[in-house]
């Protein structure tokens, strides 16, 4: 019975661990389009709003950044109408899995920016007929151990206010 139930285990890690495993080439799809993503950004293009579903969610660093598409695409004209460019994000380094059918697929990346220095970032894509969708994204400032306790104190402090 152990030695069943062991195998049973050994079985669904592997099944598991391939289903994370993404295709190289929907590897070489996922990071066009995300790129692609964050160069709209890059150039102030309002097509970016589109490339998240319409029930897609961004979370930014902000505590009170939590975005359902059309709210985030409202509170982020002010930054792309006019503009040349909203925000500048490159991705250093980015980690795709998905489903066995492709069909769902998630991501996490480093990333430079202009303005937040060193950033991580995590996303969840859909793939539809028409292409991939955002569903899901989560933007984070890459703090380094070392200087914790000073950000998360001045954290403390503009919260306390």
């Amino acid at each position: 019975m152990l030695k069943s139930l062991f195998l049973a285990c050994c079985l669904l890690l592997s099944s598991l661990a391939h289903a994370a495993q993404a295709d190289p080439a929907l590897v070489k799809q996922v990071n066009a389009f995300v790129d692609g993503w964050h160069d709209d950004a890059a150039h102030a293009r309002m097509g970016y709003f589109d490339k998240m579903a319409p029930d897609g969610i961004y979370i930014g660093t902000d505590r009170s950044e939590l975005w359902q598409r059309e709210a985030f695409r409202e509170w982020g004209r002010k930054y792309f109408e006019g503009k040349k460019s909203a925000w500048t994000f490159h991705a250093t380094r980015r980690n795709v899995y998905a489903s066995p059918d492709g069909k769902l697929i998630w991501f996490d990346e480093l990333l430079d920016t202009e303005n937040m220095g060193h950033c991580m970032a995590s996303g969840v894509l859909r793939r539809t007929a028409a292409g991939f969708e955002i569903v899901h994204y989560q933007l984070s400032v890459a703090v380094p151990n070392e200087v914790v306790d000073q950000v998360t104190g001045l954290i403390k402090k503009a919260e306390a206010k």
